[in-house]
């Protein structure tokens, strides 16, 4: 017998990271999305975890029944299979291209952010982007928030210098119970990033541009507000943390002001994108002790010049845009996608 190995994407899933997500309920004239194989070319030269292999290949396979899954070498090869392609899955996709691929029905990509994905969703063609980095994030973004509490740097070098400074660093240590946590740009990724410091004791304020209803952990006094409302937050915060996403709407939106309002106490993150401050006004905050330091994953320029005078600040922890990064990204990926697919979220008319 010959099976029909076009998938049925209501089909039941075997998930085991992600939450089950109810069954979207299809408009009239629309029908679940049939694909039969989906082309990937995911590959990266600096991180290996963002490279799609044969075991990638396999989990997805196994989770979403009857699909076919065709990995591509290089970019030649990707190019060549496109004009055969119903789906396809890549971290960068230009407007020009679609011009190869009459039958491309679904783009879909890990990153989180649209920055490389040059195309707009039609009527028959969705886009799908990565929502499962917030809990890698939430690890990166605690990891820096106890560096800088615990007084690793302090600890290290007395370390060097084989000083058992017990009065020195037991003076430098703070803690996250009862600290006070902004967080800029309140959408899937700082709700993790909430979520997983509530345990510590924090008081959460998430700022958006639209309000929404307290997630279900919060206490009474964590709150929501808009950003036009801020500088009294601003005030009061013993960590901001930056979520926000690239754009013409965040570009510059922490002005000097804004660094001035917090206290010198403060300790800064930013995890979403490097556009939204001047880099010098945060140079200026952070050498002149107006904020105690910050962790910095990303960067109006990328790779950030070696002329940049962040790199020589003692109070600034770098990394090169990593905060999402483990060795299971892919594997979230996988799971988040075929939950979705299995669920329907994807349809045709």
């Amino acid at each position: 017998m010959i099976l029909d190995k076009s998938v049925n994407l209501c089909a039941q899933s075997n998930v085991r990271f992600f939450k089950p997500i109810g069954v979207k309920t299809l408009l009239s004239g629309e029908q679940a999305l049939s694909i039969k194989n989906i082309l990937v070319y995911l590959t990266h030269p600096h991180v290996e975890a963002w490279n799609f292999n044969a075991k990638h290949k396999a989990l997805l396979e196994s989770r979403v029944t009857g699909l076919n899954v065709e990995v591509c070498a290089n970019s030649k090869d990707f190019k060549d299979r496109l004009p055969q392609a119903e789906a396809v899955i890549v971290w960068v996709f230009k407007e020009s291209w679609l011009g190869s691929a009459p039958h491309l029905k679904l783009i879909a990509t890990p990153a989180a952010g649209k920055d490389w994905i040059d195309v707009e969703a039609k009527e028959n063609l969705q886009l799908s982007f990565g929502g499962f980095h917030g809990s890698l994030m939430a690890e990166s973004v605690l990891g820096a928030m106890l560096y800088f509490l615990k007084a690793f740097p302090l600890s290290m070098k007395m370390k060097e210098q084989k000083k058992w400074a017990r009065i020195k660093i037991s003076q430098e240590l703070g803690s996250l119970y009862n600290s006070r946590v902004t967080i800029l740009g309140f959408g899937r990724i700082g709700n993790a990033i909430a979520e997983k410091l509530k345990p510590f004791g924090c008081t959460i304020t998430g700022i958006k541009r639209t309000p929404t209803p307290a997630p279900d952990y919060f206490s009474a006094l964590d709150r929501i507000c808009n950003f036009e409302n801020c500088d009294k937050v601003l005030a009061e915060t013993d960590h901001l943390i930056c979520v926000l996403p690239g754009g013409e709407g965040t570009e510059g939106i922490l002005k000097p002001e804004h660094f001035a309002a917090l206290p010198k106490s403060c300790y800064f993150y930013n995890v979403g994108r490097g556009n939204i401050f001047q880099e010098s006004d945060l140079h200026f905050a952070l050498k002149s002790g107006g904020i105690a330091g910050a962790y910095l994953d990303v960067f109006n320029e990328e790779p950030l010049p070696e002329l940049s005078p962040l790199w020589g600040l003692e109070n600034v922890l770098l990394q090169p845009h990593l905060s999402a990064v483990a060795p299971q990204y892919l594997e979230l990926f996988i799971e988040e996608l075929a939950t979705r697919m299995n669920a329907c979220e994807f349809s045709e008319k």
